[in-house]
């Protein structure tokens, strides 16, 4: 078992573990516990009452963030002829067809987000051991695969995350940066969480929503009230 830091420690004692907050209680700790001495990157961890093993109960998905995420993301996209200039004037970091497949085949990944127009794809197929386990495949359901490549890069720099449940029913995303005022993390929160609630399969029976945490980087988990969420997106 990895030993507990004196810091860690020291701010664990701020959070009663039988406590559920309130968003705007939950965030103000994870604010003052994030002691590191980086922009700590705050996130949130949503269980699902959800059976993972059948698809039709699968959580996958995009949300655009109001605030971002305070990461600069480094965007590639897959185009060819107009639209790669579409693509660059877009703002997109990289932009190639072959010469890309190549490169990231020779072990090149410094890239956050992959874009591709869909007659790029067989091209992109290609690369499927590389990008799939890392979650970077382009995929039409998170609006990837697309010939909009303008709002693809736009909404990619602009705060849009792409989540998708774990194997035990979980989705974790991050929200912001612990130096965001605390109105910007709750607003992210929200949107986030109003996003899950709109996808919940109508398969899945009972609770949906089973539990919500958020946690820095570097800091303790805080679990919050999801009664209180739930009043709040009915509102």
């Amino acid at each position: 078992m990895a030993k507990m830091s004196k810091r860690f420690a020291a701010v664990r004692t701020q959070v009663d573990p039988q406590t559920h907050y309130s968003i705007e209680q939950g965030i103000s700790l994870v604010k003052q516990m994030a002691t590191a001495r980086f922009d700590e990157t705050v996130e949130m961890a949503v269980a699902l009452g959800i059976d993972p093993k059948f698809t039709e109960q699968a959580i996958r998905g995009t949300c655009i963030l109001p605030h971002g995420t305070g990461k600069k993301v480094t965007v590639l996209v897959f185009a060819r002829g107009e639209k790669a200039d579409e693509a660059r004037a877009a703002g997109a970091d990289f932009v190639g067809d072959d010469d890309m497949v190549e490169k990231i085949t020779g072990g090149w990944v410094a890239f956050d987000v992959v874009i591709a127009t869909p007659d790029m794809m067989k091209t992109v197929g290609k690369l499927g051991r590389v990008l799939g386990p890392r979650g970077l495949m382009p995929n039409p359901k998170t609006g990837t695969v697309t010939n909009d490549i303008a709002a693809a890069v736009g909404e990619s720099k602009g705060g849009k995350i792409a989540f998708r449940n774990d194997k035990a029913g979980n989705v974790n995303v991050p929200i912001g940066k612990a130096s965001f005022e605390a109105r910007a993390l709750e607003e992210n929160a929200m949107s986030f969480l109003e996003k899950i609630m709109q996808m919940k399969p109508s398969a899945a029976k009972g609770r949906y929503i089973m539990s919500i945490s958020i946690s820095s980087t570097m800091g303790p988990g805080v679990r919050l009230d999801v009664n209180d969420v739930r009043i709040r997106l009915s509102r």
